[in-house]
């Protein structure tokens, strides 16, 4: 069994930045592997561990920045990955899901797994549904939100419990081949060893560009477009005191003082 797992690099913001245009400038941004495809790996990674699969591959949507990320997938375990990106990737201010399911299917029509694992979302758009609208445009079966998967080799079946609303939980059997939204909890995703991060930097990272999965740039035009950033008002009343601890530890004094917190 082949399992892809589709995987994204995402930025994490500084408490304190700036907005450039319609981003939040590059100043104040550091790079982490999306934290629900991390869960989706260590889970395709057990599969492999405990026998069912033969093969992990990961797939992201990035520039070549995003390689440093991805390689860390395939330190904690996965064998390959495929990096897709082209200079007409650059051009929109957002991927909408249409897109990246365009680009995903390319890619698994091409690799050709049994199984397909996401996250259920990413840390910075959260969209929540490339993986289901990606199995609707394969045609294949799918569970969401699950946070339990035991795969029947025998009848070629993922045995999946869902997380639904109000706390229920939902088992379903679902045929493969299949794509399974990971959701966190599932597992605990381990650490990178040194030994996995040394071997990660000989293991392949495939770019592919939309030539080679036969696509053209119409493949990335978007009807949603990015149109502003900004920071909403808060509605706190809260009061930032400036400067050194001693002045900051006397202003809050005084606060409590006219408080009658303290005297």
């Amino acid at each position: 069994m082949k399992v892809l797992v589709t995987v994204k690099e995402v930025a994490e913001v500084a408490d304190d930045f700036e907005i450039a245009g319609t981003e939040v400038d590059e100043r104040y941004l550091e790079y982490d592997l999306n934290e629900w495809d991390d869960y989706a790996v260590e889970e395709a990674v057990q599969l492999k561990e405990n026998g069912p699969a033969e093969e992990v591959v990961t797939v992201t949507v990035g520039p070549e920045r995003s390689e440093e990320t991805i390689r860390m997938a395939l330190a904690k375990g996965a064998d390959r990955a495929v990096r897709v990106w082209d200079d007409a990737l650059e051009e929109p201010d957002i991927l909408d899901v249409e897109t990246k399911t365009t680009l995903l299917e390319a890619v698994v029509e091409e690799e050709d797994p049994d199984l397909v694992l996401t996250g259920v979302q990413s840390g910075d758009d959260n969209f929540g549904a490339t993986g289901v609208s990606l199995a609707d445009e394969l045609g294949f079966q799918w569970g969401a939100v699950v946070n339990a998967l035991d795969y029947d080799e025998a009848e070629n079946v993922a045995h999946v419990h869902r997380e639904l609303e109000g706390g229920v939980e939902e088992l379903t059997d679902i045929d493969l081949p299949a794509v399974l939204t990971i959701q966190t909890g599932i597992n605990e995703p381990r650490y990178a060893s040194l030994r996995g991060i040394r071997q990660a930097q000989s293991k392949e990272i495939a770019p592919k560009s939309l030539d080679d999965l036969g696509l053209d740039a119409g493949a990335v035009e978007s009807d949603l477009d990015l149109t502003a950033m900004y920071e909403p008002e808060s509605e706190s009343d809260a009061e930032i005191f400036e400067g050194d601890a001693s002045e900051t530890a006397g202003k809050l004094a005084e606060v409590l003082r006219e408080k009658g917190v303290a005297e």
